[in-house]
C-alpha cells in the first residue's frame, strides 16, 4: 500500500521548457535595453557561464542552478557592469518565468485526493530552495504538502540516492511504501527505484519524439495526472 507520494517540480508540475524559453526572450529585451547586448551575444555569454561555473562547482550541486552566479559570471566574461545588472537579471528571469508558468492540468485534483486518503505529499526536487518555493506558492499549493527536499538541502543532486533517502525519512514510512512521480528517467525514475521507491514517469511536458522512446523503456509513464490514482491504488 502507497503511504507517501514525492513530486518533481520542473516539467512535471508545470513546463518548464515552455516558460524558460519565454523568461529568455524576457530577458534577451532587459539585457539589450540595458547592456546593449545581442541575443546571440546573450545566449553565448550564458553558454559559456554555465560552462565555466561546472567547472568550478562541478555539476552535482544546487549552485549550478543558481541564475545570479550564472548571471555574473557571464557579465564578468564579457567585461559588462555587474552592478545592478545581475541581481535584476535573476529577479527578471525568475519573476518572468514564474508569472508565465500554468500547472499541470489534473495536479491539484491529484494533490486533493491524495491528502483526502491521508497519504504524504512531498517534493523532491534538483534547485535552491527559494525559487522552488516561490513556484509552489505561485501555484497555491503549500496547503498539500508535508515536505520539500531540494538539492539544496541535501547537498547533492539527483539521481543521488542520498536525496531520495531523506524523502524516505521525511516520510516516516518504508521505501516501498512511496510514490515519486518526475519528468526524467535518469534523475527521477532510476534515482527513486535505486533508493527502493517505486515510480511514475510523467510525460505530459516532453516532446513526442521523446515520449516515443520512453513509452518503449518499460516504466510506467502517465500524460495525464488525472490517471495517476488508478496506478497509485493498484501498487
Amino acid at each position: 500500500m502507497i503511504k507517501a507520494v514525492f513530486f518533481d517540480i520542473d516539467n512535471t508540475l508545470y513546463n518548464y521548457d515552455v516558460c524558460n524559453e519565454y523568461a529568455m526572450t524576457k530577458l534577451h529585451s532587459y539585457c539589450y535595453e540595458k547592456l546593449g547586448m545581442t541575443k546571440d551575444e546573450l545566449e553565448k555569454g550564458i553558454k559559456d557561464a554555465k560552462t565555466l561555473c561546472d567547472v568550478r562547482l562541478g555539476n552535482s550541486c544546487a549552485a549550478t542552478h543558481n541564475r545570479l552566479i550564472r548571471f555574473q559570471t557571464m557579465l564578468e566574461i564579457l567585461k559588462k557592469p555587474l552592478f545592478p545588472y545581475a541581481y535584476e537579471m535573476e529577479k527578471y528571469y525568475w519573476n518572468s518565468l514564474i508569472d508565465f508558468s500554468k500547472l499541470e492540468s489534473g495536479v491539484e485534483r491529484l494533490l486533493k485526493n491524495l491528502k483526502e486518503n491521508g497519504i504524504f505529499i512531498g517534493i523532491g526536487t534538483n534547485m535552491t530552495a527559494d525559487w522552488q518555493f516561490v513556484k509552489l506558492q505561485k501555484f497555491n499549493l503549500g496547503k498539500y504538502i508535508d515536505a520539500v527536499v531540494t538539492s539544496e538541502e541535501v547537498n547533492a543532486e539527483k539521481p543521488s540516492k542520498k536525496l531520495f533517502e531523506v524523502c524516505i525519512q521525511k516520510s516516516g514510512v518504508e521505501p516501498y511504501e512511496c510514490v515519486f512521480i518526475g519528468d526524467s528517467v535518469e534523475n527521477d525514475i532510476e534515482g527513486a527505484e535505486n533508493a527502493g521507491m517505486k515510480a511514475i514517469l510523467y510525460t505530459g511536458c516532453l516532446k513526442e519524439e521523446e515520449v516515443e522512446k520512453l513509452l518503449k523503456s518499460g516504466h510506467i509513464c502517465v500524460d495525464s495526472f488525472d490517471n495517476v490514482i488508478d496506478i497509485i491504488n493498484k501498487m
